[in-house]
């Protein structure tokens, strides 16, 4: 909830249920829930306002994600065009605005897409679509909803990738498969199995992560039949709880862990900014498919 008092345009007028944000030592976003454009830019705002009025005070706060790395994750085609950049690979993906350009990429894509919410996680409002009159339905119900078609290429086999879960140095890996859906999430009824992750993952993980100002995240890859696995999506507040029961660690100790350890040194956003830009690196030698 955001409160402005009469001459108060600071984080200090911004308040939770119990005490004012302003005497936070740190802040974990753990959820960004679906809403209007709106919302989601006025829950962003409070995040900017509140690092930059902090930083202003000569006391910096510790915020993660930081705002301007949950506006780039929260957004499902400006984290791929990130991630595409860099020079990974990424599911075949198109976006435009009215129905006529959809089918013409339902069309494009062979007939088998799967159509995702621009915003949103964890499989809601996913889904797959192979006929051609669903098709037309589904973005006819889209365009009265004055929606963004974000459609995506089906990357068979589907219903199997690897999450790669990064928590400040530490990045931990896990493999999920569900036989009867081609989503992976855990409410969906995927199973998972801890692996170790690669030291190529472990690099490509950080490397995505850091370059979009994240602390605390997972790199989704999905499994494809005919070469390497593609990027899928970039969550700046992954859930945890299939890979917490396979998992040794408390992960939730670590999440705390990572937060009270960026209290220590805690940088301005105008510092998180600049260190966004100075380590975007040189892009990964990999084929990037859009």
């Amino acid at each position: 909830m955001g409160h402005l008092a009469a001459g108060d345009l600071g984080a200090g007028g911004f308040t939770a249920t119990a005490v004012s944000i302003d005497h936070f030592d740190a802040v974990l976003a753990r959820t960004m829930p679906a809403g209007s454009l709106e919302k989601i830019t006025f829950r962003l705002s409070i995040l900017h306002a509140f690092t930059r009025d902090r930083a202003a005070s000569h006391r910096p706060v510790a915020v993660i994600n930081s705002p301007r790395g949950l506006e780039i994750a929260i957004d499902k085609f400006a984290t791929l065009a990130h991630v595409r950049r860099l020079g990974y690979r990424v599911p075949e993906t198109i976006v435009v605005q009215s129905r006529p350009e959809a089918i013409a990429a339902f069309e494009r894509l062979g007939g088998d897409c799967v159509v995702k919410p621009l915003f949103g996680g964890e499989g809601r409002g996913v889904m797959r679509i192979q006929d051609p009159q669903l098709a037309w339905y589904t973005f006819s119900t889209l365009q009265q909803l004055d929606a963004v078609f974000y459609i995506q290429a089906f990357v068979p086999p589907g219903g199997r990738d690897t999450r790669l879960l990064v928590i400040g140095d530490h990045v931990i890996a896990a493999r999920r498969e569900n036989l009867g859906d081609f989503r992976t999430n855990h409410s969906h009824g995927a199973t998972t199995t801890r692996i170790e992750p690669s030291s190529q993952q472990i690099a490509m993980a950080k490397q995505i992560t850091a370059t979009m100002g994240l602390t605390f995240a997972s790199v989704d890859l999905i499994d494809c039949d005919d070469g390497e696995p593609r990027v899928l999506e970039v969550n700046a507040v992954p859930g945890w709880k299939g890979l917490q029961q396979v998992c040794s660690e408390n992960i939730a100790t670590l999440v705390m862990q990572t937060l009270m350890d960026a209290c220590k040194d805690a940088p301005t956003e105008s510092t998180t900014e600049s260190n966004i830009k100075r380590n975007l690196p040189t892009p990964a030698p990999h084929e990037a498919t859009s």
